[in-house]
């Protein structure tokens, strides 16, 4: 009998060891989810909140119907300071006021990501845009220099070449009735952000059937979706029920694209000066991986090629989707607003008169106007519809404790929509961004480049190329929208894009009249 007994002393041992587990990971998270529950019980939510499930199965599975769906909760509690929705057992409140905004985004204790962000990790790594801590500090201060003044010049060149090229495009489509320019503009955005990037040219706008273009999109819809869907969080589960051998057939593509072309630069960059003379005397172009693969040989600590990637593939999908939405809105609402759309232009002939010259960085400087009108379209339509913090320590806003553990996300959609600041927020008034209209305004009321540490490194970039890319257009077309405001229907994943595209009309300027 004791012999008996002794042989199953083990796996007994075994079994009591993993219950006595089971039962204290229940009771900790049990706990921990009852004390926010419970601690955040006063903060207004919206109907329909259930434990454990919370709001998931209220949200739309079509992601313009989804985005709709925030859009109404953000009017329908305009005058709360916030409010809060569970995705599963996760609490996120939700901040679309200065006031609200401000303590979150100025706080490093809250410069951590949200939860939601872990799915990009597969995609961007730990890269600037998803990191944290020390190692978010140690590249950011490694990449700053990469936008310096002097460097961004060099891009500048780029930019004016590949405008010249949609303009050629766009040439083509005058008279010939309306046409989606969405595809056209976000296909030289492409060929910026490569050749700047990577200093690769890919003639994206010369093969418009661009695989890495179409990858970038679905995996922004894959990763949007499963941000929604808590029963998809377990990578578990997601493989094996969701779409996750479709998330890895796309990351394949994505990453085999930016990993082949790292690994050709590195074997071309010698151990001389980036910049240096070329063969034929001609400067030989910068570009952002160049620089991160210089860094890499002069520090001993430097970044290894898997770091690279993180950054490359973070800069070329932040650095093209982006900002080629944001011109797009541009384009429609300029096409929508004949006064506006006329002010730009002659803004435009007291600047470059009848000349077909490329645009300097002092031409840029004297587009004022055009300036507005960009900052305009980013306040209806921010490139980036809506970003997440994770509260590192219990906080409070505006009154109401949030706990440490819970999510803060941030819309700037409904955030530059506030009437005290931006009165008859929907009509497009870019004079709102002259200077003198603008004082008094409370920095956080518009941050369409996010704000705080965690502000864009990149937005210098993105102003340059919207100001190149739009001055080409408008320097040889007259723009028609085709579409009301109603009929974009604004679709908020990663990016804020339109539903269906941007339809216009475009009639060719004749250059004397500049």
């Amino acid at each position: 009998m004791v012999v008996l007994l002794g042989s199953y002393t083990i796996p007994f041992l075994g079994v009591s060891v993993f219950i006595a587990a089971l039962i204290y990971i229940t009771y900790t998270l049990l706990s921990d989810y009852l004390r926010k529950w419970f601690e955040m019980k006063p903060i207004p939510q919206v109907e329909g909140t259930y434990p454990f499930i919370g709001n998931a199965l209220q949200f739309k599975t079509n992601a313009g119907e989804f985005f709709r769906q925030i859009e109404d909760y953000t009017r329908e509690f305009a005058d709360a300071p916030l409010l809060k929705l569970w995705i599963g057992p996760v609490p996120f409140v939700i901040l679309f006021h200065a006031e609200t905004v401000e303590p979150i985004v100025t706080n490093p204790v809250h410069m951590e990501k949200a939860v939601v962000y872990n799915f990009l990790h597969p995609w961007l790594g730990t890269g600037l845009l998803t990191s944290t801590g020390s190692k978010w500090r140690q590249r950011r201060k490694m990449l700053t220099p990469t936008f310096h003044f002097s460097i961004l010049a060099d891009f500048l060149e780029v930019m004016n070449e590949q405008a010249e090229i949609l303009v050629e495009k766009l040439d083509k489509k005058v008279g010939k009735g309306s046409f989606n320019c969405f595809s056209h503009i976000t296909l030289c955005a492409l060929d910026i952000i490569c050749e700047t990037a990577m200093g690769k040219k890919i003639y994206a706008q010369s093969n418009s059937d661009s695989e890495y273009v179409k990858s970038v999109y679905k995996m922004s819809d894959i990763i949007s979706r499963r941000q929604r869907t808590p029963w998809f969080w377990s990578d578990l589960v997601y493989y094996y029920f969701g779409e996750g051998k479709e998330h890895n057939r796309i990351l394949k593509v994505l990453h085999s694209f930016t990993y082949k072309v790292i690994n050709e630069r590195a074997e071309n960059v010698s151990n001389s000066e980036s910049d240096s003379d070329s063969d034929d005397g001609a400067k030989k172009r910068r570009a952002f991986l160049d620089m991160l693969l210089k860094t890499t040989d002069e520090e001993g600590n430097g970044m290894s090629h898997q770091d690279i990637q993180e950054e490359v593939d973070t800069f070329m999908f932040e650095g093209h989707d982006t900002t080629a939405a944001s011109m797009n809105w541009a384009v429609h609402l300029l096409g929508s607003h004949p006064e506006a759309h006329r002010k730009v232009q002659q803004e435009l002939e007291e600047v470059f008169g009848p000349s077909e010259r490329h645009a300097t960085a002092e031409d840029l400087k004297k587009l004022k106007y055009l300036d507005c009108v960009i900052k305009e379209a980013l306040r209806l339509f921010p490139s980036v519809p809506f970003f997440a913090r994770y509260i590192r320590e219990d906080c409070h806003i505006n009154g109401f404790k949030v706990p440490k553990g819970a999510n803060a996300v941030i819309i700037p959609y409904a955030l530059h929509r506030d009437p005290r600041y931006f009165p008859e927020p929907e009509e497009f008034r870019p004079e709102r961004f002259l200077p003198e209209n603008s004082v008094g305004r409370p920095p956080y009321a518009y941050i369409p480049f996010s704000a705080g540490l965690r502000n864009c490194i990149g937005q210098r970039f993105a102003l340059m190329e919207e100001k190149v890319i739009l001055s080409s257009i408008l320097r040889n077309f007259n723009i028609e929208a085709c579409q009301t405001r109603e009929e974009l229907q604004p679709v908020g994943e990663l990016i804020l894009r339109p539903e269906n595209g941007i339809w216009i009309k475009l009639e060719k300027r004749k250059l004397q009249t500049l």
